[in-house]
């Protein structure tokens, strides 16, 4: 490794670091392990796809945001890291948990001489009394950056003391119905149940019924299988509510409860809190990606697939299919199918129907470095 590239990778681990001590988040893929639900928050605002845009940012620092205070329900105020110079950014905020896409245009910024710069912005009124809120800076030529600021608690459905709202998987009765029990779940609230195809989470799934969460915390719940999505193996459940945002989501084994198939007792698995995640090192415009994994579990099979930017994959081409071997830190090299060429970002994902896990990632489909 270079003296340039090693000072450019310590910059960016700098920037991390920083960014993991004032409260945020800075990810670009993420996955999870058989029948575990990821954390669960509040509902976006709006979950629109942002569209392509014209122009791909040249490769270089990555733009950061930390936060540096928050008057709550009033301001935030931020401070940028390797910002580009002269470029104007909207400023958006959102639900925790939706990384800011879709959410109220506060006001644009230009970015002036770039680098590190301060802003003070106004909450918009529809997330005043949220606990967590999102904020993201985007640009018309594909810059942005986002994180996230503990606002206040209160509101409908607060759950006090910024608890999560979860559930796990009870039990399944083929192509019936599934039961379910909450955790932290907030008091007098409304949530809808909906149920889609597994690696959906949910999103723009079935409504099957609303419930009360009553007292809250503590629920168990049983819910009827929609029928179209009968005779799947895997299928997605979220509750979500229209009232307080919050949101919960998980899928189910239904194959199992039909006597199809067993989840393999010997599943590759991952210590708890450890999940398979992957960079993206080099990309061949309109020819190849290759990808850097970290924490990919031993022994497993995992199918890799791309598709439009904003899908997370789901869907999409499948490519090929990889061997993890002795797992970990592994590093791979896809062709780019003819389905994607042309476009200008590319959404890939490493799914494994042996262990369930997954992982996925987008890149500039322009060659780089």
């Amino acid at each position: 490794m270079t003296q340039t590239k090693r000072a450019f990778l310590m910059a960016i681990i700098g920037a991390v670091l920083v960014l993991a001590l004032v409260g945020g988040t800075w990810s670009t893929s993420s996955g999870a392990p058989l029948n575990q639900g990821t954390i669960a928050t509040r509902e976006p605002r709006d979950t629109a796809t942002p569209k392509p845009t014209r122009v791909a940012p040249q490769p270089g620092p990555v733009p950061l945001i930390f936060i540096v205070s928050v008057d709550p329900d009033k301001t935030v105020t931020i401070r940028t890291a390797n910002f580009p110079k002269n470029v104007d950014f909207d400023v958006l905020m959102n639900y925790y948990g939706t990384l800011g896409i879709g959410g109220q245009k506060v006001t644009t910024v230009n970015s002036g001489a770039g680098g590190v710069l301060t802003w003070t912005f106004n909450i918009p009124d529809f997330l005043k009394g949220s606990a967590r809120i999102a904020i993201r800076l985007q640009s018309a030529s594909g810059y942005f950056a986002y994180n996230w600021f503990w606002n206040a608690s209160g509101g409908a459905g607060s759950t006090g003391g910024f608890r999560v709202p979860t559930f796990k998987i009870v039990s399944v009765e083929c192509d019936k119905s599934v039961t379910i029990e909450t955790a932290n779940f907030p008091k007098n609230d409304h949530f809808d149940v909906l149920m889609n195809r597994y690696g959906t989470l949910g999103i723009g799934g079935t409504k099957v019924t609303t419930v009360d969460s009553g007292e809250g915390g503590k629920l168990t719940f049983t819910f009827d299988i929609p029928d179209a999505l009968k005779g799947l193996d895997r299928i997605a459940i979220r509750l979500q509510s229209p009232t307080s945002h919050y949101y919960a989501y998980n899928w189910f084994w239904n194959a199992t409860a039909c006597g199809k198939e067993t989840p393999p007792s010997n599943a590759p698995s991952l210590p708890r809190g450890v999940i398979p995640t992957f960079k993206i090192q080099a990309v061949v415009k309109d020819g190849s990606v290759t990808i850097l994994t970290s924490n990919l579990p031993a022994g497993d099979t995992f199918k890799v697939l791309m598709n439009d930017y904003g899908t997370r994959g789901v869907g999409g081409t499948e490519v090929t299919t990889v061997d993890s071997g002795a797992g970990g830190a592994l590093t791979f090299t896809f062709d780019i199918p003819a389905s994607m060429k042309g476009k200008q970002r590319i959404a890939i994902r490493l799914e494994s129907a042996k262990s369930g896990y997954f992982a996925y990632n987008w890149f500039w489909n322009a060659t780089y470095p």
